[in-house]
């Protein structure tokens, strides 16, 4: 199933609100920042097409969600989504997420990362771009608050045994259990485009839901679907 076009963006739509450049934020910058309200913060790295900003901004209004994609076109249409919802609690970043993370991101100042359907760098020489990698889970370690959540989803079950291999280095991430598959009530009823694509063509979506918990890790806990 082939990747659909990006919808235009209206020129007439002002991005300034919900688009950052991550190369131009000043080094004591700080997410909350970005927003105009003091809420529990989740990030979202690689937010592709943007319908998980789009949903969750709506879904949980007293959180700020905050974007990353390397891709600027991509990064674009994110912003674009939370403009025309007029979403005070979204905001897209263009830049390196593992640099925003280590850089920007304060101990202890998230409630949830989310990170759904990474490019997988299929080449085994281009593994080492994966972002589901030491740098990245120092960082979701350091900045997730007691309780707070990552969201690992991916529809390549190579990619998602080596992450839970990775991810058992880590105790004070613990596996909270199945995460089971919700139906569809509409077309885009779906966590990303990507799981929309995936689920529509009948094939697997590995999930799996970890909380920031500094006491002994019990084992077992991920699970696919």
């Amino acid at each position: 199933m082939g990747r659909r076009a990006l919808r235009k963006i209206d020129p007439a739509i002002d991005l300034s609100r919900h688009l950052l450049e991550l190369e131009t934020l000043q080094e004591d910058w700080r997410p909350d920042d970005a927003f105009d309200q003091l809420r529990p913060l989740e990030v979202e790295v690689g937010s592709g097409k943007g319908l998980f900003l789009e949903t969750a901004t709506a879904d949980r209004p007293d959180h700020n969600f905050l974007g990353v994609e390397v891709a600027a076109k991509y990064a674009r249409s994110c912003a674009a989504r939370l403009a025309r919802r007029g979403r005070t609690n979204g905001v897209a970043v263009h830049g390196d997420a593992l640099l925003l993370m280590n850089r920007y991101v304060p101990d202890g100042a998230l409630a949830a990362v989310h990170v759904y359907f990474p490019d997988p760098w299929w080449k085994k020489r281009h593994r080492k771009r994966r972002v589901m990698n030491d740098r990245l889970l120092t960082d979701v370690v350091r900045t997730l608050r007691p309780g707070g959540e990552l969201h690992f989803w991916t529809d390549v079950e190579e990619y998602f045994l080596e992450s839970m291999t990775l991810l058992a280095q880590y105790p004070q991430l613990e596996p909270t259990g199945a995460v089971p598959e919700s139906p569809a009530e509409h077309h885009l009823d779906y966590r990303t485009h990507f799981e929309r694509r995936t689920r529509l063509a009948e094939l697997p979506v590995y999930r799996a839901k970890f909380a920031r918990n500094d006491a002994p890790r019990v084992t077992g806990g991920a699970t696919s679907t």
